[in-house]
C-alpha cells in the first residue's frame, strides 16, 4: 500500500478531492499499481505558517 503525504495550503473540500483523485490516478498509470492501493495524506497549512524565500505565503499574495 503505498502512501503519499502531501503538505500545502489550505483547500476546498472540492479541490483536495480532485488532488486524491488525481495523484492516484497518474501514480498508478506510472507504477503499474492499482489507484486503490494508494493512500494520500494532504497536511493542510495556513499561508501565515508557509515562509518562501524568506517571506510568509500570506504577504506574497
Amino acid at each position: 500500500m503505498p502512501v503519499v503525504k502531501i503538505g500545502m495550503s489550505k483547500l476546498t473540500k472540492e479541490k483536495k478531492k480532485e488532488v486524491i483523485e488525481k495523484v492516484s490516478e497518474t501514480l498508478s498509470e506510472i507504477t503499474n499499481v492499482p489507484k486503490q492501493a494508494f493512500v494520500v495524506l494532504i497536511d493542510e497549512y495556513d499561508t501565515d505558517n508557509i515562509g518562501v524565500g524568506g517571506v510568509q505565503l500570506s504577504e506574497r499574495k
